[in-house]
């Protein structure tokens, strides 16, 4: 079924105009949750605020906004003063300059949507994405909406464009700030690096080969426990030695055949090889069973509103 539009815009392309509609690109029904319920009675709890100072609850209808400008002392706003705080929406996707992809650190990529033309848009929209695709340049661009102002880049992707909210520099801590260590690498040690990664190369990305198989299990677990069956942790793996010799290792790792990941098994292998590598599979007993019930009775996640459309907080939405 085609996503449903989340709003629409219009990408400023030197004096050219190509009104878009934005959908979402990612699927967050995939997230599986918990809800915390009474132990005693098993009723799903409601969440209450309760003010510190008197352990009065507290309704909406008492609330307001406030700023903590130091510690423990806040500035309180009205909602028109807080709307006054808001950058005027002008659903315009401003591109700024065209930047080489690779110029661009993902560690800046946040939020992705997909972009489609509006109505009578169609071949200016093509024309953009057809000029960033000969060129091999991306559209940076900024994007005001919802009383806010995100960054955001604009690439193309099938024929068809892909708008990246990015994070803001302050909102990136430098890489730096992360301690590596001083260590001499010795060229026959580089050497066989190398090989291993050609051994485990590949030229295009096939997410569909990497399923996320501790959310089938995990839901496979749950079905079992609908049906009255008892689950318990298996008992955990016996921690293996660490392996000291690294060109023992890289050669090792060569004549397997397989790249080792951090936990030095082969990628893809769980303990005694199982896929998967979250740990030992939970055992399932019998128990006295209901009446079967299908996975349709299980509770799906409640889908997540746009962050660019309806968050309060954060920058965009960017905010996780």
């Amino acid at each position: 079924m085609a996503p449903r539009s989340l709003a629409t815009a219009t990408i400023s392309f030197g004096l050219v105009s190509i009104p878009v509609r934005l959908y979402p690109a990612t699927e967050s029904s995939a997230a599986l949750s918990f809800n915390l319920l009474h132990k005693k009675c098993g009723s799903r709890l409601k969440q209450q605020y309760v003010c510190p100072r008197d352990g009065e609850t507290v309704g909406r209808d008492d609330m307001v906004k406030g700023y903590e400008f130091a510690r423990d002392q806040y500035v309180t706003f009205t909602p028109e003063e807080l709307k006054a705080l808001e950058e005027a929406s002008s659903q315009t996707v401003e591109i700024a300059e065209f930047l080489p992809l690779a110029a661009i650190d993902p560690v800046y990529f946040d939020r992705p949507y997909y972009l489609g033309p509006d109505r009578g848009a169609a071949k200016a929209y093509r024309l953009l994405a057809e000029a960033m695709r000969r060129t091999g340049r991306a559209a940076l661009a900024r994007y005001a909406a919802r009383g806010k102002q995100y960054l955001v880049l604009l690439r193309p992707a099938g024929g068809r464009l892909v708008m990246q909210q990015l994070l803001h520099a302050d909102e990136v801590r430098p890489s730096a700030e992360v301690e590596v260590g001083e260590a001499e690498l010795k060229e026959p040690e580089v050497q066989l690096a190398l090989q291993l990664v050609e051994q485990s190369a590949a030229d295009s990305f096939h997410p569909e080969r990497y399923p996320d198989e501790v959310r089938a299990r995990t839901l496979a677990l749950i079905e079992r426990k609908v049906q009255g069956q008892e689950i318990r942790a298996a008992p955990a793996e016996t921690p293996r030695a660490q392996v000291i010799d690294l060109m023992e290792a890289l050669k090792a790792s060569l004549a397997a055949g397989t790249a080792p990941t951090a936990t030095g098994r082969p990628s893809g292998e769980g303990p005694e090889g199982r896929p998967g590598g979250e740990g030992p599979p939970a055992e399932v007993t019998g128990g006295p069973p209901h009446p079967p019930r299908g996975t349709e009775h299980a509770r799906r996640p409640a889908r997540r509103a746009p962050r660019a459309a309806h968050d309060e907080h954060g920058k965009a939405g960017a905010k996780r």
